[in-house]
């Protein structure tokens, strides 16, 4: 004889159990995520942050993440994203971390949360090495180039009469397919973070040049979620032991040959 009682709790028990395997599904991949932060980066921005040969990305900031989440006994995964949408990357909290040469700015400190500086750049301008362009006043009339949403536009665009005077300011993807365009006189000039550009001047010295003039000074820091106030605390603390006991100087020393940490 069936047993009523039985088939009907049947389904229940059925669904209590897939209903605990989620959870505790859940629960698993939530204790993983809270061993790992998520670094959003643009993965072409030497030597910040790049692919190399092996197509592995590697950089300077990628050693500086490395070192930090290994001291805060957590691991790093690197995402790259369309930097030009960076806030809204964050704030839907694709990732966990901005850290990839980011411009501490009044305007951004609104909207994102900031570790001290660790790194001062400039917005540097980069002409041909033949081009007849000295100064800021020679771009007036040219093609000028920059990345997209970077705070090279901010620099330039804090200068009206300069910016007034371009005959086209060009936005890319990229700080590379600027400079490819630059290189093949679709632009005139490009500004881009310092950083960036002394990289690929040096290795492309007899096709360009920088100006001695720049759109100014600005320190770089690592950017997260206002409301991660226990996050970017540990991330402060790590950087600043790690400036205290030479590790930073190492890796600076590494990439630049020089000591660039703030």
């Amino acid at each position: 004889m069936l047993n009523l009682k039985k088939l009907l709790l049947a389904p229940v028990v059925a669904s209590l159990l897939v209903a605990h395997g989620h959870a505790a599904a859940e629960t698993a991949k939530a204790e993983a995520n809270a061993g790992t932060i998520v670094v959003g980066l643009d993965d072409n921005f030497p030597p910040m942050g790049f692919r190399d040969e092996k197509n592995e990305i590697v950089g300077f900031d990628i050693d500086m993440a490395r070192e930090v989440a290994k001291r805060m006994n957590v691991k790093a995964e690197f995402r790259p994203i369309d930097w030009g949408a960076k806030e809204a990357e964050l704030n839907s909290k694709r990732v966990d971390v901005l850290w990839n040469g980011l411009t501490i700015t009044e305007e951004r400190k609104k909207h994102i949360g900031f570790t001290a500086p660790y790194m001062e750049n400039h917005q540097i301008i980069v002409v041909g090495a033949k081009s007849d362009i000295t100064n800021k006043a020679g771009l007036a009339g040219k093609v000028v180039g920059a990345q997209e949403g970077s705070s090279a536009v901010e620099a330039i665009n804090k200068e009206a009469d300069v910016a007034k005077s371009f005959k086209q300011l060009k936005t890319f993807a990229d700080n590379i397919t600027a400079l490819m365009d630059l290189g093949t006189g679709r632009l005139d000039a490009v500004v881009v973070d310092e950083v960036v550009g002394r990289y690929y001047v040096a290795k492309r010295a007899n096709d360009f040049r920088v100006l001695e003039d720049n759109f100014g000074t600005e320190d770089y820091g690592v950017g997260m979620r206002k409301d991660d106030a226990e996050l970017l605390q540990k991330v402060d603390a790590t950087l600043a032991e790690m400036k205290k006991d030479g590790t930073a100087q190492k890796i600076s020393e590494k990439w630049f040959g020089a000591n660039v940490i703030k």
